[in-house]
């Protein structure tokens, strides 16, 4: 595609499942990756890089926090100060601390909203600027399906998703006029680390509910999103995106 040679791509959460998956598929087009994360240690990040390695890739991992602005300010300004621009940024990074609201802690709940959706208002803001001077560029959020129909012990989740879709609907209404997408992809239930950590009862329980009859695949995301920053999405932008096989429609 015209707009995809040696475009600088940022994802957020991009050590490990659908984040490593975007960035694989963004291997396709020979990009210049950088892969932010905030694992424990560096064993994700140095196996999504190796993998990019063996394709030709040249991609970068930076282990920092996005709930806090400085830092992805300044992290910001560097990667535009080596690459030159930003063009594709993928707002993946997300944690969960499921309660039921009776139990759910303040310091709970303020964790996921300030990882969640301050750490995608850290990020976009940092990003943006270069994006506008450019004249062009795409942004992703990653939300949730339960950010539309809600879930039972995940309301800081669901708030923090539902907030998401908000945030990209006003960020789209405010740019495209500079030539920037900015859109959303909700998915469903996604076969990571973070499901397979469920017990296999409540998994069935939630296969059950899902008409494709299972759960999704971290490509199925990564297909989505690609397709959202490419040429064949540019007249699309504020938009959410539900993959979840049914679940909601």
């Amino acid at each position: 595609m015209s707009d995809s040679i040696s475009r600088v791509v940022v994802i957020t959460g991009g050590s490990r499942g659908i984040g490593r998956s975007i960035a694989l598929k963004f291997s396709e087009e020979n990009p210049k990756i950088v892969i932010i994360h905030y694992d424990e240690d560096e064993s994700d990040s140095e196996k999504t890089l190796n993998e990019l390695s063996l394709r030709g890739l040249k991609a970068v991992s930076y282990r920092i926090d996005v709930s806090f602005f400085d830092a992805m300010d300044k992290l910001f300004g560097n990667i535009i100060s080596e690459f030159g621009r930003i063009d594709v940024l993928i707002n993946n990074a997300g944690i969960i601390r499921d309660k039921l609201l009776m139990l759910l802690s303040e310091e709970d709940w303020d964790r996921v909203l300030r990882v969640n959706l301050q750490g995608v208002f850290n990020c976009t803001k940092a990003a943006i600027r270069s994006m506008i001077r450019q004249k062009k560029g795409h942004i992703v959020n990653i939300s949730s399906v339960v950010g539309q129909i809600g879930n039972i012990g995940q309301a800081n989740y669901c708030a923090s998703k539902a907030g998401i879709m908000g945030f990209t609907k006003s960020i789209a209404r405010e740019v495209a006029g500079r030539g920037i997408n900015v859109n959303a992809v909700a998915p469903g239930f996604i076969d990571t680390g973070m499901t397979a950590a469920l017990p296999e009862k409540v998994r069935e329980k939630f296969r059950q509910q899902i008409p494709k009859g299972r759960f999704g695949r971290p490509e199925d995301i990564a297909e989505a999103v690609y397709w959202l920053c490419s040429d064949a999405a540019g007249y699309i932008t504020g938009q959410i995106i539900h993959v979840n096989g049914g679940l909601y429609m």
